[in-house]
């Protein structure tokens, strides 16, 4: 029993470290949304939807952080990847409601129905959207796996904080204990398996 005690706190130790590493690693490339460098693009990451088809609050920020980077002049297109995996799951569909009701136009929204996880998501705008450099759109929490993720995968990106609220602990414990298993499968995936994910007909945004 104490062997496996010992065992489970050395793993745990070094999820913890792993994830320090990489937040340590991309802390100097994120900004504030009032602070981030221009860009052509800004990719957002889906974030879950509620039971009504809405994007939760989480995923309202990232939107919101998105549309306000456009809004100052900083973005030319917005790339809002989600999951739409199911027929009554379209978390890409929400994002853009919300953002039309910001005022975006729809042109400079893309869409990517395929965004299932940060892997998928940074793939796909790699050899689908032909996107080589791209500001990323998510809270801190996520931001340095994303991050990490998009340079792994050739796009050369800068962080830009979607932290806009404090969020209910009974929603961020559970992100935060993901956040911390996540680093470790991401590592995985872009050292070792290399995952192809849903892919198709190549769609460059820029010419």
């Amino acid at each position: 029993m104490i062997i496996f005690a010992i065992i489970a706190g050395a793993i745990l130790a070094l999820l913890i470290i792993l994830r320090l590493g990489v937040w340590l690693a991309y802390r100097s490339q994120t900004y504030p949304v009032a602070d981030a460098p221009k860009e052509r693009i800004v990719i957002v990451f889906g974030a879950g939807l509620t039971h009504n088809g809405n994007p939760t609050p989480i995923l309202v920020d990232r939107v919101m952080a998105a549309a306000q980077l456009y809004f100052d002049g900083k973005v030319d297109k917005i790339l809002l990847s989600g999951d739409n995996s199911r027929v009554n799951y379209n978390e890409p569909g929400a994002m853009q409601r919300y953002a039309i009701s910001l005022g975006i136009p729809k042109d400079v929204l893309v869409l990517d129905y395929a965004g299932r996880r940060t892997y998928d998501t940074c793939y796909r705008a790699k050899y689908i959207f032909q996107i080589d450099e791209a500001l990323l759109i998510t809270q801190n929490f996520h931001l340095p796996r994303a991050m990490l993720t998009c340079n792994a995968l050739g796009i050369k990106v800068i962080g830009v904080s979607a932290d806009l609220r404090k969020y209910h602990l009974s929603s961020l414990i559970p992100w935060q204990i993901r956040e911390t298993l996540a680093n470790f499968t991401a590592l995985l995936d872009i050292t070792i398996f290399h995952p192809k994910p849903v892919l198709g007909p190549i769609e460059p945004i820029f010419p």
